[in-house]
């Protein structure tokens, strides 16, 4: 009968040498591994006192973006929401008010827009499928917490100051080709 592979090996029931039964070249040769790791560097860093570089393309903490003028971008149209594979946002639609022209930058907002922290996958999908670049993952590392509630991020927490000074720059996150088209203000998107 033809073997249906060829990657089976015949086990071969030798008998042990005087050596391998006592075991002490294993024991020396595992000894030696030890030893050689103990005298290389330290792959660990003293972390309060030292940070980690991240890359430049780093999934932290999520950002609301604001326009030049501090108006909101996110209009509520839940995309990030469908595309969230965790479903970890939700959000809540409510419509402009006369008057609140300077806060929002289209006749839809989003009332209240949440992430479950705990949730999130960190994928960057809700980042790819919003259509106003209103939501980013940026460089911030998330903090710890013993409780859950924390963990439910609002937009206290998510919208980025309207101090242009505090803004956070996501420009690391953006290819060559979307710095060049949004820097064409002939497009209804740029303006």
């Amino acid at each position: 009968m033809k073997s249906l592979t060829n990657r089976s090996k015949v086990v071969s029931d030798k008998k042990m040498t005087f050596m391998e039964r006592i075991y002490i070249p294993a024991i020396l040769k595992g000894m030696s591994i030890t030893i050689r790791h103990f005298f290389s560097k330290k792959a660990t860093i003293n972390y309060p006192e030292q940070k980690r570089e991240f890359s430049k393309v780093y999934r932290g903490q999520h950002v609301l973006k604001r326009d030049d003028l501090g108006r909101e971008r996110c209009t509520a149209c839940g995309l990030c929401a469908v595309a969230c594979p965790a479903e970890a946002i939700t959000m809540v639609a409510a419509e402009r008010k006369p008057g609140e022209e300077h806060l929002y930058r289209e006749e839809k907002y989003a009332a209240i827009y949440e992430i479950n922290m705990l949730r999130c996958i960190f994928c960057g999908d809700c980042e790819d499928a919003c259509p106003k670049e209103a939501i980013f993952l940026t460089d911030r590392i998330v903090a710890s917490d013993t409780e859950r509630k924390p963990f439910i991020y609002g937009k206290d927490i998510l919208l980025e100051p309207l101090d242009p000074q505090q803004r956070i720059d996501i420009s690391a996150r953006q290819t060559e080709k979307v710095i060049q088209f949004k820097q064409n203000k002939g497009f209804a998107h740029n303006k």
